[in-house]
């Protein structure tokens, strides 16, 4: 008996843009073709402060296909294909947490490369007080955290826990 649920299907066609090593893009394929041949991609990373400058931290679900159950320091995901990167980080904002209709800040750019994961990162910050909507299939719970404790934590996302200390160096905070 398979636990391959239609969404997990919607998600492992989904096409996302591609780029070479020099964040040029060069096509698309699926998500699933992405991840098996470690191709360079975009994605996004939306740091959500609360009124407190604490930061919204996303505990993972179990079925994540990096990192299950580890926890997300920034809402976000990978750039579909013919998708920019500001509105990829609204899509992915309100998909995950509900939250839409609010501006983003633009925080710069950044490279990650480690264990098969390649990708350029759009970092984008906003500040929120409202309530939040979890997208069952990827969020379990969320927290918030002062900066430095979200950054200890053990079982951080390495992408996410870079576009947060990012943010930091780049005094885009």
């Amino acid at each position: 008996m398979s636990t391959f649920s239609s969404s997990d299907r919607v998600i492992a066609d989904e096409q996302v843009q591609l780029v070479d090593p020099r964040n040029r893009p060069c096509g698309s394929t699926s998500r699933v073709t992405m991840r098996r041949l470690s191709c360079w991609h975009r994605a996004t990373y939306i740091i959500v402060r609360n009124a407190a400058g604490e930061i919204c931290v996303q505990q993972r679900t179990s079925i994540k296909e990096t990192h299950p159950g580890w926890f997300d320091l920034a809402a976000g995901g990978v750039v579909g294909a013919g998708e920019a990167s500001l509105p990829a980080a609204r899509r992915e904002l309100f998909e995950e947490l509900g939250i839409g209709g609010v501006r983003l800040v633009s925080g710069g750019e950044f490279v990650f490369h480690e264990a098969g994961l390649r990708l350029y990162g759009s970092l984008y910050w906003v500040d929120y007080t409202g309530p939040l909507r979890l997208q069952p299939e990827e969020v379990v719970a969320v927290r918030w955290l002062p900066v430095a404790d979200a950054l200890a934590l053990e079982k951080a996302t390495p992408d996410t826990r870079l576009a947060l200390s990012t943010a930091i160096e780049l005094d885009r905070w």
